[in-house]
Parts: structure tokens; sequence; C-alpha cells
């Protein structure tokens, strides 16, 4: 079955019982429409403030302007204290002719915050206020976690609508891949990723951002940074938030490097080479090395249904990324994983572990709104419960997994 052609409904097999997850599925959605008047033609932002990469101390926020704007975040918390952050790294207040990022540092963990941008013209002196926005600051010591995952929305804005209508606010969200199509003209990369569906996706749930193979092609991928921020500054990273430990992994493009549809401008297996001896290093960490709950995040899967090399000469490609897993799968058995969650087949897939593998594979389904997916984690002491919903509604599976002792 091709990937793109899969459109009919997800049939979700009984592997548990119908129980919900948690008290996640109760929760009002998160859902915003843009809360700022891009539209108008003086305005200075022109994308809602995204706030992505929370920490338990930290979270960035990234905004479109119109032109070289400076700009700053006010935040205060329920306890009434209050400040700004208006430095950079190299001691300059944060500018940008079209983005522009403040990270916030010195938070406390598992508080809530609400932040605005303040936005000022270079030239006009003109400043722009923007409506405040409520997160919560990560907590490894938490003992309860809840977070959701969207993938492969691939600039549907009927789907990313409906995603962020149903999705409920969470302690993060992970997009998992497969932002965009490809980057074949440079005015693409900030609606896309700002304001995707004209939508304000991180309010109420911050974001961490996984690159998918789709979101490093065409001729302006290498701008994809300059828009997104991570934990480590880098494609890969871990986190903890509560009893779950996270290792997020950059599985690259499903084509060999030297593929001549990447024209040179791609290097994955080095970068896949890195991650894994820096996988060797994080997994020894006491922080993830006892997390009583371990899971992958990667947009390519690491284990696939039918397992066999394409013809990449005749238009194939990787429905699993064999080359990651090869590089990582030492680590990721040493470390106990429990669970690779990926996208990228447009398949809602549940592989469970086995002798060979020892860890689960859960793919989320596509961009069309029939194979569309979301997946909603409640993690305790008693248990990781993960859910797969399908977006227009209809039949769901959970899955769960016991504490690592």
């Amino acid at each position: 079955m091709k990937r793109r052609d899969f459109v009919g409904n997800v049939a979700f097999g009984g592997l548990v019982g119908a129980a919900a997850v948690g008290s996640a599925s109760g929760q009002e959605p998160a859902s915003s429409k843009s809360a700022i008047a891009t539209d108008r033609p003086d305005s200075l932002m022109t994308t809602p403030m995204a706030l992505m990469a929370p920490g338990e101390q930290c979270v960035t926020a990234i905004w479109g302007v119109s032109e070289l704007c400076k700009g700053r975040l006010e935040w205060e918390d329920a306890d009434g204290s209050k400040g700004t952050a208006e430095t950079d790294p190299f001691g300059m207040v944060p500018q940008g002719t079209s983005v522009i990022r403040v990270h916030l540092s010195g938070l406390q963990p598992s508080r809530e915050y609400r932040v605005r941008s303040v936005t000022t013209s270079a030239s006009q002196g003109k400043t722009e206020v923007g409506p405040w926005k409520g997160f919560r600051t990560l907590n490894s010591a938490a003992s309860e976690t809840r977070f959701v995952v969207w993938n492969d929305t691939h600039v549907q804005n009927e789907t990313i609508a409906k995603l962020d209508e149903v999705t409920p606010a969470a302690d993060f969200l992970v997009w998992n891949g497969d932002t965009c199509n490809d980057w074949t003209k440079n005015d693409l990369l900030i609606p896309t990723l700002l304001n995707p569906g004209n939508r304000d996706i991180t309010n109420k749930r911050p974001l961490m951002m996984i690159c998918g193979n789709h979101d490093v092609r065409g001729a302006w991928a290498f701008q994809l940074p300059e828009m997104i921020a991570t934990p480590s500054g880098r494609p890969f990273y871990a986190f903890r938030s509560g009893p779950v430990a996270a290792i997020c992994l950059h599985t690259g493009e499903d084509k060999p490097d030297n593929h001549p549809s990447f024209a040179g401008r791609v290097a994955f297996d080095s970068l896949r080479a890195e991650q894994a001896q820096w996988l060797q290093e994080i997994i020894t960490q006491p922080l993830f090395r006892d997390a009583p709950y371990r899971i992958v995040f990667c947009h390519i899967p690491l284990r696939w249904t039918t397992e066999r090399i394409p013809d990449y000469d005749n238009g194939g490609y990787d429905y699993f990324s064999h080359r990651s897993r090869q590089a990582w799968h030492d680590s990721l058995v040493q470390w106990k994983t429990q669970l690779v969650i990926s996208g990228h087949t447009h398949q809602h897939q549940w592989i469970p572990a086995n002798d060979r593998f020892p860890y689960g594979q859960l793919t989320g389904g596509g961009p069309k709104m029939a194979q569309a997916t979301w997946i909603e984690a409640v993690a305790n002491a008693e248990s990781l419960a993960i859910e797969t919903h399908q977006v227009g509604g209809g039949q769901s599976q959970v899955i769960r997994f016991d504490p690592i002792t």
C-alpha cells in the first residue's frame, strides 16, 4: 500500500479495554484561532507568539514580524511575581526582520505562568503588545504528566484546524515531523511553523518540535533552525516530565544522503552517528536511567510491518529508518525503551515489542481528515496510558505500560 494512498478508516485493534486515558480526555480543548490581527497591513506581528521547548525553568517564544523590529517578553506567575526577558545570548535586545525569538529563563518547575510579546518597530518606534498566553513549566519530579502528539500535517489546514480544535491542553505537544511538503519558497516557513492553519497551536500546550524528512527538503530548508526552538538547540534532545523520560531523535531523510533528489544538501549519516554517541551518554544520566517510563520520539519509524530495502533509483523510499535503527538499537535496548512514537507512514499502526525488538512501535496517521490521528498520553505511578484518537471521531486504541522498576 502506498503511504499517500491510505485514506480509509483506521481500524484500531483491541489491545486493551476501551477505558479513557486519565482525565485529559475530559479537558477542554486548548484550541485558539490566531489571537492577533495579523491580516492588518500595518501590523508588526505576522503570527501569534509560539511557545516552544518548555523546561523546568525556561521556555522560548518565537513570532513573526513584518519589518525590522525589537522584541521582549513580559511574564507573570500565579503568585503575582512578574518580569521581562529582553536580552539575547550576545547581550543584544532580541531583533529580527522576519522573526523574533526570546528565551525566558529563571522560572520555577510546575508553576503556571503567562507571557506576552512586546514588539517595537526599529524605524517607526511603534509598539504592539500581544495577548497573554498561559503555560506551565515542566517538572521532572512531578507525580503525573500528560502530553499530546501530532504528526504529518503537511500544510493541510483543514486537518490542522480540527486537530487544534479537539486536542486538549497538555504539559507539551510533540509535533512529530513533516510540518510541510517541501520548502520551495522562503515565505512558506513562517506561516507553516508559527501560524499553521491560521491557528495558535501552542496555546496551553507548548511545543516540542521533531524534524521529519519533508522538513529538511527544498532549497530553503536551511532556514528551519531560525524558526523553531528545541531544548538543546539541536534537532535531537532529551527531557524529563514527571515519570516520563523522552528522547527525541532526528531520523533524517528516507533515502541515502547521495540521492540526486537532495542535490547534495544533506549529511544525515554523520548526524545519525553523532546521535548514536550522544545516546550512549544520555541514557546513563540518572534523570533518564531511572525514569519509570521511557519513550523515544522520531519521525520515521524504527520498525515496520514489512521490512525490505527499497529501490531508491525507481521511486522507492524507507518506510522505516534502517540506518537509524542500526545506529541506535543497542542503546535503546540498553535503556529499556518501552515505546517509539513516529509518523511518516500516514497510517496508524501499533507493533508490539518482541524478543528481537523489545520496544513497541506506534505510528500516527496522515494529513487527510480520513487518515489523521492525534495521540494523548497520561503517565502516573500506576501506568503510562497512550490513546490514539481519530480526528474525525470514532473508535480509539489504548495501550498501557507498567512502570519500570
